[in-house]
């Protein structure tokens, strides 16, 4: 009867929603826990499947960035950041592996239109210049007045006189581009600015219009080059600091020209530079200085050059072979013009250096100071009719680094002329020139160079006459 009373008040207390007893609330979790075993062991095993799995076929590199840890930049406490290579499409939302790829191989410089880099360089430069001359005047709109050009030194003026001259027309714009084809880069340089326009007349009243001139512009892929650049001849990497146009130029190989120029390395520190350089004959006449473009010319000139950079410095030797031609009614006469330049720039100490050139020929005259002298005399029409020239230049210059902003350079250039013998030649050709120069120059910050130099220079005719040029010039320059 007892049993019975138990059984009844159990099932009132179900229906009732009273607290079930212990046994029955045992068994439900003991299930629960069943149940969750399971699924872990489920995860288990298919975490153990996905490693045993073989990595899917790569469907190219995707550049990603992330962070190694560890790296950090001197005088940093952040990681830097650098590219590895994941294989596998790109993840949803993200750009294809070839915008991403380029991304990470986007410029520190420049920007990209494509897959090419375009850069945009220059400067924009003001001089001020003063000039006395001892023996006559440059004529109105002469060159001579912008930059140091011996030739136009005036001689038997029998007077001095003095000018002051604001320019900006050495500002300077050029555009360069590099694109990957087959594995190299392709590049390309346009570079022009206003110095060496002729001013038309008046321009200094109001406006001072200067037309751009054509500097350089040349295509590059591998070791060849093609277009117009500086001459093989030449060793730019020499030319010292200077408030000037060029500086020593009496003394200083300087030509820009057409060519074709292959360069290849011979070893670690040596390079050879073959090239084939557009032909142009500079004549005069016994009786007249005045220069004269032939155009005649029908074999290019051959330049050939050794580059080498060893550890105490950097140094080049250079030489030239011409054919010298010139034309007049159907009859025409050659010559043969050759020259060796010999440069190099040797570092003393950190902040200092010392620049040369050496250069000896005969037909070069076109090559050495903007045409200082003639490549060769024309005779007429009969007789000897083309005698070459010989040519002798050279200039030294030493760079002091004061402090890491503040330099000063110390130069000296000479040139000498040989005429042929037997040719009867006006006194008003140019035998002689030289000059030196001292400057300071002060960057008072990135891309600013602030300097001022002093110049004198002496120009010398085959009649023993001479006229002095003195030249005080301050510059200012931002370069980009």
């Amino acid at each position: 009867m007892r049993a019975r009373r138990v059984m009844w008040w159990t099932g009132v207390g179900l229906m009732a929603g009273l607290p079930v007893p212990a046994m029955a609330q045992t068994a439900r979790e003991a299930e629960l826990e069943a149940r969750l075993k399971l699924l872990e062991q489920a995860v288990q095993d298919l975490r153990a499947e996905l490693r045993n799995r073989p990595p899917p076929a790569p469907t190219g590199p995707v550049a990603i960035t992330q962070t190694a840890p560890g790296v950090t930049e001197p005088g940093t406490s952040t990681a830097t950041p650098t590219v590895v290579a994941r294989t596998g499409p790109p993840p949803a939302g993200r750009r294809s592996e070839s915008s991403v790829g380029a991304l990470a191989a986007a410029p520190t410089d420049g920007f990209r239109v494509g897959n090419t880099t375009v850069k945009i360089g220059g400067f924009v430069r003001l001089n001020v210049i003063g000039s006395r001359y001892n023996d006559g005047e440059v004529a109105v709109g002469g060159l001579g007045k912008e930059f140091f050009l011996p030739q136009q030194i005036p001689v038997g003026g029998g007077f001095s006189s003095q000018d002051l001259l604001f320019s900006a027309r050495q500002t300077r714009l050029s555009v360069s581009t590099a694109t990957p084809v087959n594995g190299i880069e392709a590049k390309t340089l346009i570079e022009f600015d206003f110095a060496l326009a002729t001013a038309p007349v008046g321009a200094q009243r109001a406006t001072n219009p200067y037309v751009p001139t054509f500097r350089r512009g040349f295509i590059e892929y591998g070791g060849l080059l093609v277009g117009q650049e500086w001459s093989t001849f030449q060793n730019i990497g020499v030319l010292p600091e200077t408030t000037d146009f060029v500086g020593p130029l009496d003394g200083t190989v300087f030509n820009r020209q057409a060519l074709i120029r292959y360069s290849t390395p011979l070893s670690k520190q040596v390079t050879l530079q073959v090239a084939l350089e557009n032909p142009e004959t500079q004549t005069a006449l016994p009786t007249n200085p005045a220069l004269v473009d032939t155009d005649d010319d029908n074999v290019p000139d051959v330049v050939a050059r050794l580059n080498w950079k060893p550890g105490f410095g950097d140094f080049a030797l250079a030489g030239i072979a011409r054919q010298l031609r010139t034309e007049t009614l159907g009859i025409g006469d050659t010559a043969f013009g050759w020259g060796l330049s010999g440069s190099g720039k040797v570092p003393l100490g950190k902040l200092s250096d010392l620049r040369f050139m050496v250069t000896y020929g005969d037909g070069i005259g076109r090559y050495l100071g903007l045409g200082y002298v003639p490549d060769a005399i024309y005779g007429g029409a009969v007789g000897n009719r083309l005698r070459t020239i010989g040519n002798f230049a050279a200039f030294a210059a030493v760079k002091l680094g004061w402090t890491p902003t503040i330099r000063s350079t110390f130069m000296g250039s000479y040139q000498d002329t040989r005429y042929p013998d037997g040719f009867v030649l006006t006194g008003l050709a140019n035998a002689k020139a030289y000059s030196g120069a001292a400057n300071l120059f002060w960057s008072p910050g990135k891309g600013f160079d602030i300097g001022v130099e002093y110049r004198h220079a002496i120009r010398e005719l085959t009649s023993g006459d001479r006229g002095a040029l003195d030249r005080i010039e301050f510059a200012f320059k931002y370069g980009f």
